[in-house]
This record gives structure tokens, C-alpha cells and sequence, in this order.
């Protein structure tokens, strides 16, 4: 049973936990004294111990599963997914490129398999709770990706997974900018994202309603955070945020405002506007119990 569309509910995530030290720390210190309920893990990071040797002290921090297969290097060996790396072992940084050939190359199925079946393995190494999954740049609405992220995650125990999808007018009221830019996202993304919750509904996997902060993908400001608290539609929303304390020298996107992301989720005055907002707060591991029911 999906949870009641009569109310507001609001999941408050951070991605890339695990990425770096300056992340790791934003979001300890953003769920233990802010807004932070949960977090997605990336397994083959450079902090992902720390990351989860944090997590393991915060057992009121959701975590879930980031999955990687652009932006970012592989759990497995390179030469064991070599349609999947370049000539430095890493994932490709172009989406577009990336997504043809998750349809088109022969045999890259299989590595992609293979690539999310080590992640998932990854994850329950660490002995965390899986609270949901999602991906790095949302490449899990890619039909393919989803398709393989489901099978691998019936023996892993997935319940929950992020539908990023922002709709156009409470975004609009919130931001009052980019108006034909959002709009011409939703509409582009309708499709897909409608295919998608249809696959998850079929799976019986607990998902949002919606996304907030994908035009302001590292840039979430105080302001902004205020803005969409205060526009928040009926159902279950997500903002996401990419927070660290400070820059590193590997930082990426460089133009990430990821100090100030991380004020955002501290701040008083978001903190105030969302206890004063009536807005329920919730998890993805909390969804999924309630659409079991």
C-alpha cells in the first residue's frame, strides 16, 4: 500500500557518501546536528571505509546504495568490464555515450550484471541496513540499468528505490527561474519515469513521489532549501543534496557548491521553517514498511 497522498513527506538525502573525507564529515555533521536523515553509499570510493565506519556509529543514518557506472570507478577489476572503463579504468563522464552503448554493445550486459552484482555485495559486506537504492547521475532510469538493478536486488533485499522525478510547477513556484528549462525536463523525462514507476509498482518496490533539486544540483542554498520546504507538494518528496565541509583538490563537478549544501542541511532557519512546516518526516526504509502493509 503506497503511503497516503492526503499529507506532506519529506526524505532528506545526501549522495556520494564515501566520495571523500570533506563528505563523509558534512554528513555526519548534517544528520547528527541538521536536517540529514539519509545517505547513499558509493562502494569503490576513496573514503568508503570511513564512510561506513561513520554510518556504523550513526545507527539513526539511513544508507543506502549509490550505484556507479559513470562518474566514478568500478567495484570489480577493470579488465573484468572492459566495455564499461577507458584506458584508466574508469566510467565514462559523457551519460548520452554511455546510455547507447548500456543498449547497443554486445556482451556490455553481462558486465553491467556483473558490475552491480559486486556493488550490492559491496554494501552487505559492510553489514548496513539497505535503506534504498539510487544512482550516480539517476542512470538507473536508464531501462537497462533498472532491469539489472532489480534482478541483482531481489537477492540483496532492495525495497526502496528514487524515482528522480521534479515536477514542473511546484519547482516552478519554488524557484521562480529556469521555467522553460524545467519544463522541457519533465516532459523529456514523463516517459521514461512513468515506464519506470510502472516496473517498480509491478516489482513491489517502495518508491518517492518526487525529486526536488535537480536544477540546483550543487547549488542547494539555504534560500532555496526554505523555498522548497515551503512549496512541497501532497506525497512523498525527496530533496537530495551533494554536501562536504570544504573543497578538496579531486572535487567534481569543480563548480559544486558542496560548503554551501552543506550549510543548507544545518541551518537554523531551514531547520525552523521545516518543524513549523507540518511536512512529516520520513525514510525510504519507513516507506517501504508501509507499502508492505
Amino acid at each position: 500500500m503506497r503511503n497516503e497522498r492526503a499529507v506532506r513527506q519529506l526524505i532528506v538525502t545526501a549522495d556520494d557518501f564515501g566520495l571523500a573525507l570533506p563528505v563523509n564529515e558534512a554528513i555526519e555533521r548534517a544528520h547528527r546536528d541538521g536536517i540529514l536523515s539519509t545517505t547513499s553509499l558509493m562502494v569503490a570510493a576513496p573514503a568508503t571505509a570511513d564512510a561506513v565506519e561513520r554510518a556504523q556509529r550513526l545507527p539513526s543514518l539511513r544508507v543506502g546504495l549509490h550505484v556507479v557506472l559513470v562518474n566514478g570507478r568500478p567495484e570489480l577489476p577493470p579488465q573484468h568490464v572492459p566495455h564499461l572503463v577507458d584506458g584508466r579504468g574508469a566510467f565514462a563522464t559523457d551519460l548520452f555515450s554511455a546510455g547507447v552503448r548500456y543498449f547497443f554493445t554486445p556482451g556490455i550486459r553481462k558486465e553491467l550484471e556483473a558490475e552491480i552484482r559486486a556493488q550490492f555485495a559491496a554494501f552487505a559486506a559492510t553489514g548496513l541496513p539497505l535503506d534504498h537504492v539510487n544512482a550516480q547521475n539517476h542512470m538507473h532510469v536508464h531501462p537497462t540499468v533498472l532491469s539489472l538493478i532489480l534482478k541483482v536486488g531481489r537477492e540483496y533485499g532492495v525495497r526502496a528505490i528514487r524515482i528522480p522525478r521534479e515536477p514542473f510547477w511546484p519547482s516552478w513556484r519554488a524557484m521562480r527561474s529556469e521555467g522553460p528549462a524545467r519544463l522541457l525536463t519533465a516532459a523529456c523525462l514523463l516517459p521514461w519515469l512513468s515506464l519506470m514507476r510502472l516496473r517498480l509498482r509491478m516489482a513491489g518496490i517502495a518508491t518517492n513521489d518526487y525529486v526536488f533539486g535537480m536544477h540546483e544540483t550543487g547549488h542547494m542554498t539555504p534560500s532555496r532549501v526554505r523555498a522548497f520546504i515551503a512549496h512541497l507538494p501532497r506525497g512523498t518528496s525527496e530533496l537530495y543534496f551533494h554536501p562536504a565541509t570544504h573543497t578538496w583538490p579531486e572535487a567534481f563537478p569543480p563548480d559544486y557548491d558542496f560548503a554551501g549544501e552543506f550549510a543548507a542541511l544545518v541551518d537554523p532557519h531551514v531547520q525552523r521553517d521545516l518543524r513549523e512546516s507540518g511536512i512529516q518526516r520520513t525514510t525510504f526504509t519507513e516507506l517501504a514498511a508501509a507499502h508492505a502493509r
